[in-house]
């Protein structure tokens, strides 16, 4: 019986070992708190054991002054601060992580903070890339409708 248990308690102990080991896929989540605000599209989100840079996937922000900085104060303005939730898509060289950024506020309830730079035109989605279910894709369409941010202009490319 004291084998057994033992044997059991080796091979739990060496599966959260492993677990540990293996990196980041994407689809998985990790929660921090973002500690800076970098550009409209990089955030640093401290996760309690390190930081990562992230960049906010499928989405390009406007390279010029006013738009720029609007779409930087907008996005500390959800998160700077404030806990939230990465979902990893891809890892770029170094510590850069590639990921879908959502809020964790309890007033604003959780928000995919890309599709909301989209949506209110201080962002658009990079070339051919949506999520699963078109979600930059809409939110395009309605900043463009509405003429907000970079669709009050000219077309942007």
């Amino acid at each position: 019986m004291l084998r057994k248990r033992w044997i059991i308690g080796s091979l739990l102990g060496l599966a959260i070992l492993w677990a540990g080991l293996v990196p980041a896929f994407a689809g998985d989540s990790l929660y921090g708190k973002v500690t800076a605000v970098k550009s409209p599209t990089v955030v640093t989100l401290d996760y309690g054991e390190g930081t990562y840079d992230v960049r906010l996937v499928g989405i390009a922000a406007p390279p010029a002054e006013p738009l720029a900085s609007q779409a930087r104060e907008l996005l500390a303005s959800f998160v700077l601060g404030k806990n939230a939730r990465i979902r990893l898509e891809e890892s770029e060289k170094g510590e850069l992580l590639v990921a879908r950024l959502f809020t964790d506020d309890p007033v604003l309830g959780i928000r995919d903070v890309g599709v909301e730079l989209v949506k209110v035109g201080l962002a658009q989605r990079q070339k051919n890339f949506d999520y699963k279910y078109g979600e930059l894709a809409a939110a395009e369409a309605t900043a463009r409708a509405e003429k907000r941010g970079l669709w009050a202009q000219a077309q942007p490319k």
